[in-house]
């Protein structure tokens, strides 16, 4: 029998639409084996897998966006960057970052999690440490483009790893408390910014060369560590017995089908995902977010430094939005899981990110407002993109179409990190009309992209339901490789 999702309201979970929405029916029910208790061996599987995958991308987000802090502490001034020199830097990284997902995703599929995502983390480290021994702009550029390289496939790996453990409807909490690093890493990284910057000139080397530093060397040590602690898929998992593997893959194939784990990605199998435009769509749901968040998270220190305050002063005002980001995410996170309802839990947070940017854009001479206002850019953009990211990726079935849709949504969308870094320049203070009015149309593009989206799967399921799939016909052989095009599968709305 089909699942039957639970809606809104009352009235909506009796809906036909939210009855649409099930999943399909596979054989073998996903029941507990004698000595399995099914609540415990998840806790078991969030505390080996969620920790360690939130502490990486911690880390990575921290070096990728610590140039923000950095600048505060004289970057600029001993590089002697002018013009759009400094943006020209946090550009370059993108440009790597974005053509390497899909590649890293298949790669991290050939060569297992531990191995692949650990060795991409001492890279990584290891380029942010040298980017705190630069010398002249060029050298700067140089390490940006390999930091982009290495980290290109940190976040779409993760949610790709994280989306092979877990069912859709008990996905949502674990994708924003993993993308709560990014939160914690604006956070955690102005603080120790602003207890770095306190040793200025230690050793002859400036505030902001220590920054990149130390958190590149504290990269590199934890990678040595995460080689042996980082979970692999749910058929490889060496903490789990025989039995537990077992019923993970069942309960797993009773939801989304089956994974396909062992199956060759071939090149006709990436270019097959692209022939569905719901593809296309799940990557413009995200590239309209990332334009502010990263405007956000690259230029919030900046925007911060207008209000008169301090260099450590504006470090430490800086933690307050990033912590509040992360409490609202998941509380976002736990209602959408609630209700098994994704579409509404991005317009609500969306249209926060629109009040911020509409108060900035507005108010110019009340800094308390103002500073309000980067609270709500924070929190709603931090919030939806979590579910935006999740909502695609868990409709998203088995290992091809999910590695390579996954990586094409975050790849596709960072090229709004491209867009982001040239929207706030020096030129523009200290309004940065510019820069709200760009973010403010992207977080419009993604609610429209939202929009299209759910209106998209809605009608997939209805006709599935009418039997008027483009695979109606497929035999049982065919419908195990489908993925979700599977006519008996049902998306998540």
């Amino acid at each position: 029998m089909l699942r039957k999702e639970t809606g809104i309201a009352e009235s909506t979970r009796s809906s036909q639409s939210f009855e649409e929405s099930a999943v399909p029916q596979q054989s073998g029910p996903a029941v507990p084996s004698p000595g399995i208790n099914e609540r415990k061996l998840m806790a078991k599987i969030d505390m080996r897998l969620l920790p360690v995958l939130c502490v990486l991308y911690l880390l990575a987000f921290l070096d990728r966006v610590n140039i923000s802090n950095a600048a505060i502490f004289g970057l600029k001034s001993d590089l002697k960057l002018g013009g759009v020199e400094y943006n020209t830097a946090l550009t370059i990284f993108f440009v790597p970052y974005i053509l390497f997902e899909i590649p890293s995703n298949i790669l991290l599929k050939k060569l297992k999690p531990h191995l692949w995502l650990s060795i991409c983390m001492f890279m990584f480290g290891l380029t942010t440490t040298l980017q705190g021994l630069v010398q002249n702009y060029h050298g700067l550029l140089a390490t940006r483009f390999f930091l982009g390289v290495f980290e290109a496939g940190m976040f779409p790996g993760c949610f790709y790893l994280i989306a092979m453990w877990y069912k859709r409807e008990e996905a949502q909490k674990r994708y924003s408390f993993f993308f709560g690093s990014t939160s914690l890493a604006g956070a955690f990284g102005g603080l120790l910014a602003s207890a770095i910057g306190k040793i200025d000139g230690y050793h002859g080397y400036r505030g902001w060369r220590w920054i990149f530093i130390l958190e590149g060397v504290l990269t590199c040590a934890v990678s040595f560590l995460f080689y042996f602690v980082i979970v692999d898929f749910p058929e490889e998992a060496k903490f789990l017995t025989d039995e537990e593997r077992a019923f993970v893959k069942a309960r797993l194939q009773k939801d989304v089908g089956e994974s396909a784990r062992e199956e060759n990605i071939t090149l006709k199998d990436v270019l097959g995902v692209f022939k569905d435009y719901k593809i296309f769509v799940g990557g413009f749901m995200y590239f309209g977010l990332v334009v502010p968040a990263y405007g956000y998270a690259y230029f919030a220190p900046t925007i911060l430094q207008q209000f008169g305050t301090s260099p450590i002063q504006t470090q430490l005002r800086s933690v307050p939005p990033w912590a509040c980001a992360f409490v609202f995410a998941m509380l976002i996170a736990t209602l959408s899981d609630y209700f098994k309802h994704r579409f509404l839990f991005t317009l609500i947070p969306i249209s926060i990110t629109i009040s911020g940017f509409a108060i900035l854009l507005a108010v110019h001479d009340n800094k308390t407002l103002q500073y309000g206002a980067l609270f709500l850019l924070a929190m709603g953009t931090y919030s939806a993109m979590p579910v935006v990211v999740c909502w695609f990726n868990t409709n998203l079935s088995g290992h091809h179409r999910r590695s390579v849709g996954t990586a094409w949504q975050v790849g596709f969308g960072n090229i709004g990190g491209i867009i982001a870094t040239y929207s706030f320049l020096d030129v523009d203070k200290p309004f940065y009309t510019r820069g709200y009015s760009i973010g403010l149309a992207f977080a419009c593009l993604s609610a429209l992209s939202c929009v299209v989206y759910f209106v998209g799967v809605t009608a997939e399921n209805k006709r599935r339901s009418r039997g008027q799939s483009k695979h109606s016909d497929a035999t049982e052989e065919e419908k195990r490789v489908l993925g979700d095009e599977n006519p008996e599968y049902r998306y998540l709305r």
